[in-house]
Protein backbone atom coordinates (compact mmCIF):
# COMPACT_ATOMS: atom_id res chain seq x y z
CA UNK A 1 0.00 0.00 0.00
CA UNK A 2 1.04 3.45 -0.81
CA UNK A 3 2.14 5.65 2.30
CA UNK A 4 0.57 9.33 2.41
CA UNK A 5 3.85 11.69 2.68
CA UNK A 6 3.75 13.60 6.03
CA UNK A 7 2.84 17.17 5.64
CA UNK A 8 5.24 19.60 7.28
CA UNK A 9 5.43 23.30 7.30
CA UNK A 10 8.47 23.01 4.95
CA UNK A 11 7.68 24.49 1.45
CA UNK A 12 7.32 21.76 -1.02
CA UNK A 13 8.35 24.23 -3.92
CA UNK A 14 10.11 27.87 -3.06
CA UNK A 15 11.08 29.48 -6.24
CA UNK A 16 12.66 33.24 -5.18
CA UNK A 17 13.25 35.53 -7.70
CA UNK A 18 14.21 33.56 -11.00
CA UNK A 19 15.72 35.06 -13.82
CA UNK A 20 16.47 33.39 -16.99
CA UNK A 21 17.36 34.73 -20.42
CA UNK A 22 18.41 33.06 -23.60
CA UNK A 23 20.44 35.49 -25.41
CA UNK A 24 18.48 38.59 -25.68
CA UNK A 25 15.34 36.90 -25.00
CA UNK A 26 14.37 37.12 -20.94
CA UNK A 27 12.36 33.93 -20.98
CA UNK A 28 11.72 34.19 -16.79
CA UNK A 29 11.74 37.24 -15.21
CA UNK A 30 11.58 37.43 -11.43
CA UNK A 31 9.76 34.54 -10.72
CA UNK A 32 8.51 33.67 -6.88
CA UNK A 33 6.25 30.75 -6.45
CA UNK A 34 5.52 28.87 -3.62
CA UNK A 35 4.16 25.29 -3.22
CA UNK A 36 2.80 23.21 -0.03
CA UNK A 37 3.31 19.81 0.41
CA UNK A 38 0.75 17.79 -1.31
CA UNK A 39 -0.49 20.78 -2.86
CA UNK A 40 -1.53 20.63 -6.63
CA UNK A 41 -0.62 23.93 -8.43
CA UNK A 42 -1.40 25.02 -12.51
CA UNK A 43 1.12 27.27 -13.96
CA UNK A 44 -1.27 28.90 -16.24
CA UNK A 45 -0.31 31.01 -19.58
CA UNK A 46 -0.03 31.66 -23.23
CA UNK A 47 2.39 29.43 -25.26
CA UNK A 48 5.59 31.86 -24.69
CA UNK A 49 5.04 32.85 -21.57
CA UNK A 50 8.07 31.57 -20.17
CA UNK A 51 5.68 28.56 -17.42
CA UNK A 52 8.20 25.65 -19.66
CA UNK A 53 11.02 26.98 -18.38
CA UNK A 54 10.26 27.37 -14.99
CA UNK A 55 9.54 23.89 -15.17
CA UNK A 56 12.61 22.91 -16.41
CA UNK A 57 14.03 24.86 -13.96
CA UNK A 58 12.37 23.22 -11.20
CA UNK A 59 13.51 20.07 -12.85
CA UNK A 60 17.25 21.05 -13.05
CA UNK A 61 17.10 20.71 -16.63
CA UNK A 62 18.27 24.57 -16.66
CA UNK A 63 20.00 26.36 -14.43
CA UNK A 64 18.64 29.98 -13.44
CA UNK A 65 20.90 33.29 -14.14
CA UNK A 66 19.92 34.83 -10.82
CA UNK A 67 17.40 33.46 -7.68
CA UNK A 68 17.31 30.20 -5.99
CA UNK A 69 14.86 27.18 -6.21
CA UNK A 70 14.69 25.03 -2.76
CA UNK A 71 12.62 21.36 -2.51
CA UNK A 72 11.09 20.68 0.94
CA UNK A 73 13.99 22.87 2.39
CA UNK A 74 17.34 21.72 0.79
CA UNK A 75 18.83 24.63 -1.80
CA UNK A 76 19.10 22.76 -5.32
CA UNK A 77 19.45 25.71 -7.74
CA UNK A 78 21.61 29.19 -7.53
CA UNK A 79 23.18 31.26 -10.44
CA UNK A 80 26.61 29.55 -8.29
CA UNK A 81 25.07 25.90 -7.66
CA UNK A 82 22.36 23.33 -9.37
CA UNK A 83 22.17 19.81 -7.60
CA UNK A 84 21.95 17.73 -10.97
CA UNK A 85 18.08 16.67 -12.39
CA UNK A 86 18.89 12.89 -10.95
CA UNK A 87 19.19 13.92 -7.73
CA UNK A 88 16.59 16.10 -6.79
CA UNK A 89 13.80 13.53 -6.03
CA UNK A 90 11.07 15.09 -8.80
CA UNK A 91 9.26 12.88 -11.29
CA UNK A 92 8.37 14.61 -15.12
CA UNK A 93 5.44 13.48 -17.23
CA UNK A 94 6.48 15.24 -20.61
CA UNK A 95 3.84 16.09 -22.84
CA UNK A 96 5.00 13.52 -25.65
CA UNK A 97 4.77 11.13 -22.31
CA UNK A 98 8.49 9.78 -23.60
CA UNK A 99 7.54 6.29 -22.78
CA UNK A 100 10.32 3.36 -24.44
CA UNK A 101 8.59 1.89 -27.56
CA UNK A 102 10.70 -1.39 -26.91
CA UNK A 103 9.55 -2.54 -23.53
CA UNK A 104 6.43 -3.24 -22.10
CA UNK A 105 4.43 -1.31 -19.63
CA UNK A 106 5.70 -3.49 -16.73
CA UNK A 107 9.31 -2.52 -18.00
CA UNK A 108 8.62 1.21 -18.52
CA UNK A 109 7.36 1.43 -14.86
CA UNK A 110 10.55 -0.47 -13.44
CA UNK A 111 13.11 1.76 -15.16
CA UNK A 112 13.79 4.48 -12.38
CA UNK A 113 13.48 1.63 -9.88
CA UNK A 114 16.62 -0.01 -8.09
CA UNK A 115 17.06 -3.30 -8.02
CA UNK A 116 16.08 -5.36 -4.80
CA UNK A 117 13.59 -7.55 -3.02
CA UNK A 118 10.72 -4.37 -2.82
CA UNK A 119 10.94 -3.48 -6.53
CA UNK A 120 8.27 -5.69 -7.83
CA UNK A 121 5.95 -4.96 -4.58
CA UNK A 122 6.45 -1.14 -5.81
CA UNK A 123 5.59 -1.85 -9.34
CA UNK A 124 2.84 -3.58 -8.28
CA UNK A 125 1.49 -0.42 -6.18
CA UNK A 126 1.93 1.70 -8.69
CA UNK A 127 0.48 -0.45 -11.48
CA UNK A 128 -2.76 -1.08 -9.01
CA UNK A 129 -3.08 2.77 -8.48
CA UNK A 130 -2.84 4.06 -11.52
CA UNK A 131 -5.24 1.10 -12.60
CA UNK A 132 -3.12 -0.83 -15.16
CA UNK A 133 -2.70 -4.20 -13.62
CA UNK A 134 -4.51 -6.01 -16.44
CA UNK A 135 -2.09 -4.40 -19.39
CA UNK A 136 1.30 -4.58 -17.79
CA UNK A 137 2.30 -6.98 -20.69
CA UNK A 138 1.85 -4.66 -23.22
CA UNK A 139 3.57 -2.55 -25.20
CA UNK A 140 3.20 1.17 -25.24
CA UNK A 141 1.77 1.37 -28.55
CA UNK A 142 -0.84 -1.06 -27.97
CA UNK A 143 -1.96 1.42 -25.69
CA UNK A 144 -5.11 4.44 -25.74
CA UNK A 145 -3.42 7.80 -25.30
CA UNK A 146 -4.96 8.01 -21.80
CA UNK A 147 -3.13 4.83 -21.07
CA UNK A 148 0.17 6.24 -22.21
CA UNK A 149 -0.42 8.84 -20.37
CA UNK A 150 -1.33 6.88 -17.18
CA UNK A 151 2.35 4.90 -17.81
CA UNK A 152 3.80 8.05 -18.26
CA UNK A 153 2.30 8.96 -14.77
CA UNK A 154 3.18 5.84 -13.09
CA UNK A 155 6.80 5.76 -14.17
CA UNK A 156 7.22 9.01 -12.81
CA UNK A 157 5.40 8.20 -9.45
CA UNK A 158 7.40 4.71 -9.14
CA UNK A 159 10.66 6.11 -7.30
CA UNK A 160 8.44 7.72 -4.54
CA UNK A 161 9.54 11.47 -5.58
CA UNK A 162 8.80 14.58 -3.12
CA UNK A 163 7.55 16.39 -6.46
CA UNK A 164 5.31 15.43 -10.07
CA UNK A 165 6.03 18.15 -12.44
CA UNK A 166 3.85 17.46 -16.06
CA UNK A 167 4.25 19.21 -18.90
CA UNK A 168 1.07 19.79 -20.99
CA UNK A 169 -0.20 16.56 -19.65
CA UNK A 170 -3.37 16.90 -22.19
CA UNK A 171 -2.86 18.85 -24.95
CA UNK A 172 -2.25 15.02 -26.89
CA UNK A 173 -5.27 13.65 -25.69
CA UNK A 174 -8.73 13.90 -28.15
CA UNK A 175 -10.96 16.40 -26.83
CA UNK A 176 -13.84 13.16 -26.16
CA UNK A 177 -10.73 11.86 -23.74
CA UNK A 178 -9.48 14.83 -22.37
CA UNK A 179 -12.11 15.42 -19.25
CA UNK A 180 -12.28 11.65 -18.43
CA UNK A 181 -8.40 11.53 -17.90
CA UNK A 182 -8.17 14.88 -16.43
CA UNK A 183 -10.24 13.79 -13.55
CA UNK A 184 -8.37 10.03 -13.23
CA UNK A 185 -4.89 11.65 -12.79
CA UNK A 186 -6.64 14.39 -10.04
CA UNK A 187 -7.46 11.00 -8.76
CA UNK A 188 -3.98 9.38 -8.61
CA UNK A 189 -2.07 12.43 -7.73
CA UNK A 190 -4.15 12.44 -4.50
CA UNK A 191 -4.42 9.17 -3.78
CA UNK A 192 -0.66 9.34 -4.08
CA UNK A 193 -1.13 12.29 -1.79
CA UNK A 194 2.01 14.10 -3.73
CA UNK A 195 2.40 17.37 -4.74
CA UNK A 196 2.22 18.18 -8.09
CA UNK A 197 3.12 21.21 -10.51
CA UNK A 198 1.27 21.22 -13.81
CA UNK A 199 1.86 23.58 -16.78
CA UNK A 200 -1.17 24.59 -19.16
CA UNK A 201 -2.55 26.92 -21.79
CA UNK A 202 -6.12 25.76 -20.62
CA UNK A 203 -8.11 28.16 -18.49
CA UNK A 204 -11.34 25.55 -17.85
CA UNK A 205 -7.82 23.05 -17.47
CA UNK A 206 -6.15 24.57 -14.75
CA UNK A 207 -9.47 26.12 -12.54
CA UNK A 208 -10.51 22.53 -13.05
CA UNK A 209 -8.30 20.42 -11.71
CA UNK A 210 -5.84 22.72 -9.67
CA UNK A 211 -5.42 23.38 -5.57
CA UNK A 212 -4.10 27.12 -6.75
CA UNK A 213 -3.80 28.65 -9.81
CA UNK A 214 -0.74 31.01 -11.25
CA UNK A 215 -1.36 33.28 -14.47
CA UNK A 216 1.38 33.85 -16.25
CA UNK A 217 2.49 36.36 -19.06
CA UNK A 218 5.80 37.41 -20.76
CA UNK A 219 8.28 35.60 -18.12
CA UNK A 220 6.39 37.05 -14.93
CA UNK A 221 3.76 35.61 -12.43
CA UNK A 222 0.89 37.92 -12.63
CA UNK A 223 -1.40 36.41 -10.07
CA UNK A 224 -1.49 33.44 -7.90
CA UNK A 225 -4.48 32.27 -6.35
CA UNK A 226 -7.44 29.84 -5.64
CA UNK A 227 -9.42 28.86 -8.94
CA UNK A 228 -12.58 30.64 -7.46
CA UNK A 229 -10.95 33.77 -6.26
CA UNK A 230 -8.64 34.38 -9.34
CA UNK A 231 -11.94 33.86 -11.42
CA UNK A 232 -14.18 36.16 -9.75
CA UNK A 233 -11.37 38.79 -8.23
CA UNK A 234 -8.54 39.05 -11.14
CA UNK A 235 -6.23 41.10 -10.16
CA UNK A 236 -6.06 43.26 -13.50
CA UNK A 237 -7.49 43.93 -17.04
CA UNK A 238 -5.13 41.41 -18.42
CA UNK A 239 -5.77 38.60 -15.99
CA UNK A 240 -9.42 38.70 -16.31
CA UNK A 241 -9.79 38.75 -20.08
CA UNK A 242 -7.29 35.65 -20.18
CA UNK A 243 -9.50 33.59 -17.73
CA UNK A 244 -12.73 34.54 -19.62
CA UNK A 245 -15.52 36.23 -21.20
CA UNK A 246 -15.60 39.50 -19.61
CA UNK A 247 -17.81 42.98 -20.00
CA UNK A 248 -15.61 46.18 -19.06
CA UNK A 249 -17.67 49.14 -18.30
CA UNK A 250 -15.99 52.50 -17.54
CA UNK A 251 -17.67 54.03 -13.79
CA UNK A 252 -16.97 56.25 -10.99
CA UNK A 253 -16.71 54.71 -8.38
CA UNK A 254 -17.54 56.07 -4.66
CA UNK A 255 -16.10 54.14 -1.96
CA UNK A 256 -18.04 50.44 -2.33
CA UNK A 257 -20.39 51.21 -4.58
CA UNK A 258 -19.97 52.55 -8.21
CA UNK A 259 -22.22 54.68 -10.80
CA UNK A 260 -22.08 53.35 -14.28
CA UNK A 261 -24.32 52.72 -17.38
CA UNK A 262 -26.23 50.03 -15.80
CA UNK A 263 -27.05 52.27 -12.26
CA UNK A 264 -25.49 51.61 -8.73
CA UNK A 265 -23.88 48.72 -8.28
CA UNK A 266 -21.78 47.00 -5.33
CA UNK A 267 -17.83 46.88 -5.43
CA UNK A 268 -15.71 44.17 -3.91
CA UNK A 269 -13.13 46.72 -2.89
CA UNK A 270 -13.10 50.32 -1.63
CA UNK A 271 -12.19 52.40 -4.74
CA UNK A 272 -12.52 56.46 -5.42
CA UNK A 273 -12.84 58.30 -8.80
CA UNK A 274 -12.66 57.17 -11.97
CA UNK A 275 -12.32 52.84 -12.71
CA UNK A 276 -12.91 49.80 -14.91
CA UNK A 277 -15.93 47.96 -14.13
CA UNK A 278 -15.32 44.02 -14.65
CA UNK A 279 -18.40 42.15 -14.50
CA UNK A 280 -19.01 38.27 -15.83
CA UNK A 281 -21.65 37.75 -18.51
CA UNK A 282 -23.16 35.02 -15.84
CA UNK A 283 -23.67 37.60 -13.31
CA UNK A 284 -25.68 39.55 -15.57
CA UNK A 285 -29.80 38.58 -14.89
CA UNK A 286 -32.09 39.14 -17.68
CA UNK A 287 -35.99 38.59 -17.97
CA UNK A 288 -37.97 39.12 -20.78
CA UNK A 289 -39.62 42.24 -20.65
CA UNK A 290 -40.60 44.41 -23.58
CA UNK A 291 -40.34 47.91 -21.92
CA UNK A 292 -36.43 46.72 -20.51
CA UNK A 293 -33.09 48.33 -21.73
CA UNK A 294 -31.61 45.44 -23.37
CA UNK A 295 -31.92 44.17 -26.75
CA UNK A 296 -30.91 40.74 -27.39
CA UNK A 297 -28.84 41.10 -30.57
CA UNK A 298 -27.07 37.78 -31.32
CA UNK A 299 -27.30 34.67 -29.35
CA UNK A 300 -24.98 31.26 -29.34
CA UNK A 301 -26.54 28.21 -27.77
CA UNK A 302 -24.06 25.59 -26.09
CA UNK A 303 -27.13 23.00 -25.21
CA UNK A 304 -26.07 24.05 -21.37
CA UNK A 305 -26.21 27.74 -21.30
CA UNK A 306 -25.99 29.83 -24.32
CA UNK A 307 -24.15 33.58 -24.94
CA UNK A 308 -26.18 36.28 -25.48
CA UNK A 309 -25.20 39.70 -27.06
CA UNK A 310 -27.13 42.55 -25.49
CA UNK A 311 -27.40 46.38 -26.50
CA UNK A 312 -28.51 48.40 -23.85
CA UNK A 313 -30.37 51.73 -23.97
CA UNK A 314 -29.24 51.67 -27.93
CA UNK A 315 -25.99 51.80 -26.84
CA UNK A 316 -24.09 49.68 -24.60
CA UNK A 317 -22.87 46.29 -25.99
CA UNK A 318 -22.85 43.36 -23.21
CA UNK A 319 -22.06 39.41 -23.09
CA UNK A 320 -24.74 37.82 -20.84
CA UNK A 321 -24.59 33.89 -19.96
CA UNK A 322 -27.86 32.37 -19.26
CA UNK A 323 -27.70 28.74 -17.94
CA UNK A 324 -30.49 26.70 -18.59
CA UNK A 325 -33.62 27.00 -21.50
CA UNK A 326 -33.49 30.45 -22.75
CA UNK A 327 -36.87 31.18 -21.84
CA UNK A 328 -37.75 33.27 -25.00
CA UNK A 329 -34.45 35.17 -24.90
CA UNK A 330 -33.65 35.16 -28.69
CA UNK A 331 -32.55 38.34 -30.91
CA UNK A 332 -34.89 40.74 -30.82
CA UNK A 333 -35.95 40.25 -27.49
CA UNK A 334 -35.99 43.18 -25.10
CA UNK A 335 -35.41 42.11 -21.31
CA UNK A 336 -34.97 43.75 -18.11
CA UNK A 337 -31.44 43.49 -16.52
CA UNK A 338 -30.15 42.67 -13.20
CA UNK A 339 -26.40 42.20 -11.95
CA UNK A 340 -26.50 41.46 -7.85
CA UNK A 341 -23.00 40.44 -7.25
CA UNK A 342 -20.42 42.87 -6.58
CA UNK A 343 -17.90 43.76 -9.27
CA UNK A 344 -14.61 43.93 -9.93
CA UNK A 345 -13.24 47.55 -10.37
CA UNK A 346 -9.08 48.39 -11.83
CA UNK A 347 -8.09 52.16 -11.89
CA UNK A 348 -9.24 53.23 -14.86
CA UNK A 349 -5.31 54.08 -16.12
CA UNK A 350 -4.63 50.44 -15.86
CA UNK A 351 -6.13 49.32 -19.11
CA UNK A 352 -3.43 48.07 -20.15
CA UNK A 353 -3.28 45.67 -17.44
Amino acid sequence: MIKPAAHTSTLAIACDGLDKAYGPVAAVRAVNLQVEPGRFLALLGPSGCGKTTVLRLIAGFERPDRGSIALNGKSVATAEHCVPAEKRRVGMVFQEYALFPHVNVNDNIAFGLKSGPGRETRIREILELVGLEEVRDRMPQELSGGQQQRVALARALAPNPSVILLDEPFSNLDASLRNRVRQEIRRILRAADVTALFVTHDQEEALSLADEVAVMMDGQILQCDSPERLYRRPSSHRVATFLGDANFLPGTAHGQTVECALGTLPLHDRHEGPVELMIRPEDVLLEPNPDGPAEVVDRTYFGHDQLLRLRVNGEIELKARSVGCCRGLHPGTRAQLKIDLPVMAYPAKSNAG
